[in-house]
């Protein structure tokens, strides 16, 4: 009998600039729409599809789709099937994938200026104010978890100690901010929206919001301590 012909693998998307330039590289890989707010979200941990197409009003299914499987075929992230019962896939960033944060985290500072004012038409996700505080709380020294309540909901970071750097290969199954509540957190801190922009925009600091109430840090231990200012 003929052998069967095995069906050819779906070719790498290839919509190149063209130009032996490192930042049009770059582009030919992240320059899609929503690529890099795709990362965003997996810069939070493994995601299941549905929830990345919850957390990403506006995109349509063909277009997420689409999106993820060309950011596994130029190795920014995998998608793994979760252990027994679940049967659901997740998907998550590779080593170069988490290179991104970086990125994001200066878009982040340079975006921030543009949100004077939120448009009736904008939605909003807590965690989607996680960048913008990790670069307000780069000074922490004391490693650890922090949790961060907002009235839109909670979500937690991992601060000091280079937490918002780029990470390397064995740390990237280490989320830099993780959704919803933290099982044991070092320390809690309360603010909302607005003292998050104006923390981002660097119009306060943090130990200013602290000061003057803005902001509520609970927890005993010596990263709540440090973020009192004691």
């Amino acid at each position: 009998m003929p052998r069967q012909q095995q069906p050819a693998a779906r070719p790498v998307r290839r919509r190149s600039y063209d130009q032996f330039d490192a930042t049009a590289r770059a582009l030919d890989s992240v320059g899609d729409r929503w690529t890099l707010l795709i990362v965003r979200e997996l810069l939070g941990g493994p995601r299941r599809y549905t929830d990345l197409h919850a957390d990403l009003p506006g995109v349509s299914t063909d277009v997420l789709a689409s999106r993820l499987k060309d950011m596994e075929q130029t190795g920014l992230a995998l998608r793994r099937k979760l252990p027994p019962p679940s049967a659901a896939s997740v998907y998550e960033l590779t080593a170069r994938g988490h290179g991104l944060l970086p990125v994001l985290a200066a878009l982040a500072e340079w975006g921030a200026p543009a949100l004077a004012e939120r448009r009736p038409t904008d939605a909003v996700r807590a965690h989607w104010f996680a960048l913008p505080l990790l670069g307000a709380l780069a000074g922490i020294a004391r490693e650890g978890v922090l949790e961060v309540r907002l009235e839109e909901g909670a979500f937690h970071l991992r601060v000091g100690g280079g937490a918002g750097a780029a990470l390397t290969a064995a740390e990237q199954v280490a989320a830099v901010y993780g959704y919803g509540p933290a099982e044991r957190p070092d320390a809690r801190i309360v603010l909302d929206a607005e003292v998050c922009l104006e923390l981002a925009r660097g119009g306060a600091t943090f130990a200013e919001a602290v000061k003057d109430g803005r902001v509520e840090v609970l927890g005993e231990g010596p990263l709540a301590a440090e973020l009192r200012g004691a």
